[in-house]
């Protein structure tokens, strides 16, 4: 058996390696990222939606938007194929596909005044790839947002403690945007004790408020659960980017590095071993899991860990419009990714060092664990220092929580605090993934609005508080509702290739633009990665239609599988044609100019 220490140092080492060597390149040679140059937070600053922010505050913002329930979920899953396919596959795929992927994306919306993706490729490559980009985005981002909306309801219904501390989070992020508006601003460091020990109070605070006589008020059934995600989500894309979404996820990103960086602390004082093999006997299908072989579903599986298409709506949504410059492009766009693969690691180490057949016990039906002729090691222990019964508990949350408590159990002095830990670790999960919903909602209710505003120019008009309410409501409306009815569940498996799909579009945009800015010499570090993608998702979209969903004649989602290979297909054809055709055009390298100053305002008489 292997220690579980190597494998948290080689890819601590691999990353931090990759980021001074591939991020150097990518920011001198193939984006030439220029310091001087003015960005859309300066040029279109209105205080709402363009706001040029610290990059250390910014950079919380970034990581917690793309950094929700792929990191922790997916590689836990994938797990069922061993520790070393998803080992590899996260630290090769983050460093070559995930985080190119991510920094180009964001260069090209700040070259773009902060634009979507769906804007840039509409500009780059031709309208009817930005009316089929805008179509896909929308398809995936609803499926996702009600996907993600999923485990989130499953951690909080009735519980006060859970209801308490995250709802918690929602009044300290308004008056620490509020303080930093108003009262302080400009003291980050100053607003970051105060915010943290706030959240921290919320967090120790939740056993007690669950035994107040009051508390059953926080005890919110799935149905009830499911409509204030719904209002959360509404008020996170409606409200001014500094007063809510901003403070929330820049500090909630200091729970999420906290928790990781402990639990690598945990392993560098426990030395856990890694009890699952190097692979099992499911990379060849079968597994209970996930269906299929291990060629093209790990892949699909770990998603976010490794490489997420949902990260091109946040490079091109929020992030960009709050940029101060552009050397910080660097650290929020790749380094964030790195980060994120981080963190895939820690969860997929979490996850085997359980001995294998309590990993099967909890993360599958108790019927088909008892099919796989396993006998549970460790799982009675388990379930005794988390205060639950952990059999039987699928979904990925639940084994990440107990893999955390198991590694900490065996720290001195720290025994009796079990229960506690493991109920955090079911918190620190679900402010994971919330604090994507609220990034994603905001980003399509900007997706929306470009949309429309082609139909009817005034609906474009991000300014309007009309506009904001409306489509705020229409995109939170639309995943709130598939949440609410509960049948997003059954789509739930497409939501990996969905989000994979997305990515791809996101290579061909960003490939158009190296193209564009005199780069063509560089796209190998684009083309490569998106061919590779692209031949995976597909697979995994026909072997979903063929081997899942028409077994169970589930047409609706076959419906939905197909459509979305149809709208990634014309995007890979449109974006080839389009790379051919800018190839041919010399003298785009300035592209696209330097934002003019506006205008200065006169006075006559």
């Amino acid at each position: 058996m292997i220690n579980s220490i190597y494998l948290v140092l080689v890819s601590a080492l691999v990353l931090v390696l990759a980021y001074r060597f591939l991020g150097a390149f990518m920011a001198a040679k193939v984006l030439a990222l220029d310091p001087k140059r003015k960005v859309p937070s300066e040029t279109h600053q209105d205080g709402h939606d363009y706001l040029p922010t610290n990059k250390w505050v910014l950079m919380g913002h970034h990581f917690a938007a793309i950094a929700g329930a792929g990191p922790l979920i997916g590689p836990v899953l994938a797990a069922q194929f061993g520790w070393l396919p998803g080992t590899l596959w996260i630290l090769i795929g983050a460093v070559m596909a995930g985080a190119v992927h991510d920094v180009v994306i964001l260069l090209a919306s700040v070259r773009h005044q902060g634009r979507s993706i769906a804007e840039i490729g509409r500009e780059i490559i031709g309208p009817r790839m930005g009316f089929v980009t805008s179509i896909a985005i929308l398809i995936i981002l609803i499926i996702a947002m009600a996907g993600l909306g999923i485990p989130v309801v499953n951690a909080l219904k009735d519980s006060p403690w859970g209801t308490f501390t995250v709802g918690f989070t929602i009044p300290v992020a308004i008056f620490i945007g509020l303080y930093l508006k108003f009262i302080r601003p400009g003291k980050i460091v100053e607003a970051t004790v105060i915010g943290m020990t706030l959240i921290l109070f919320g967090v120790a605070a939740g056993p007690y408020v669950k035994e107040l006589s009051w508390a059953h008020y926080l005890s919110l059934n799935e149905k009830t659960m499911s409509v204030a995600l719904a209002v959360y989500g509404f008020m996170a894309a409606a409200l001014p980017v500094w007063l809510l979404l901003l403070p929330r996820d820049y500090l909630s990103t200091y729970m999420k590095l906290g928790v990781i960086f402990g639990l690598a602390i945990g392993i560098l004082i426990v030395h856990p071993e890694i009890k699952m093999p190097p692979l099992t006997q499911f990379i060849s299908g079968g597994g209970p899991v996930i269906p299929g072989k291990l060629f093209p579903f790990l892949f699909v599986t770990i998603a976010c860990g490794a490489l997420s298409g949902f990260h091109a709506l946040i490079s091109s949504g929020t992030t960009p419009k709050l940029i101060s410059n552009e050397r910080d492009i660097l650290p929020i766009g790749y380094g964030a990714m790195l980060l994120e693969a981080f963190v895939a690691i820690m969860a997929l180490v979490a996850a085997v060092v359980l001995p294998m057949p309590d990993y099967f016990a909890i993360n599958v039906s108790p019927e088909a664990f008892a099919k796989l002729g396993m006998v549970p090691e460790q799982l009675a222990e388990l379930s005794k220092l988390a205060g639950e019964e952990l059999a039987g508990r699928p979904g990925g949350a639940v084994t990440l929580a107990a893999g955390m408590t198991w590694i900490f159990h065996k720290i001195p002095y720290l025994e009796r605090l079990m229960g506690f830990w493991y109920h955090f670790c079911i918190m620190f999960e679900a402010l994971f993934i919330l604090t994507t919903i609220d990034a994603g909602t905001r980003v399509g209710r900007y997706l929306l609005q470009d949309f429309a505003g082609h139909l009817w120019k005034p609906l474009g008009d991000k300014s309007h508080i009309g506009n904001i309410v409306v489509f705020s409501a229409l995109l939170s409306g639309a995943w709130g509702w598939l949440l609410y009815t509960g049948d997003v569940k059954t789509i739930w498996p497409l939501f990996g290739v969905a989000n994979q799909m997305l990515a791809i579009i996101a290579f061909g945009v960003g490939t158009a633009f190296l193209i564009r800015i005199g780069k063509a010499k560089y796209l190998w570090v684009t083309l490569l990665p998106m061919a590779f993608v692209l031949v995976v998702t597909l697979t995994a979209a026909v072997l979903n239609i063929t081997d899942n969903f028409l077994p169970k004649k589930n047409y609706l989602l076959v419906f939905i599988s197909a459509l979305l290979i149809l709208l990634v297909v014309i995007v890979t054809l449109e974006s080839i044609v389009a790379w051919i055709r800018l190839m041919r055009n010399p003298g785009m390298a300035e592209y696209p100019p330097e934002p003019e100053e506006p205008p200065p305002v006169t006075i006559s008489d």
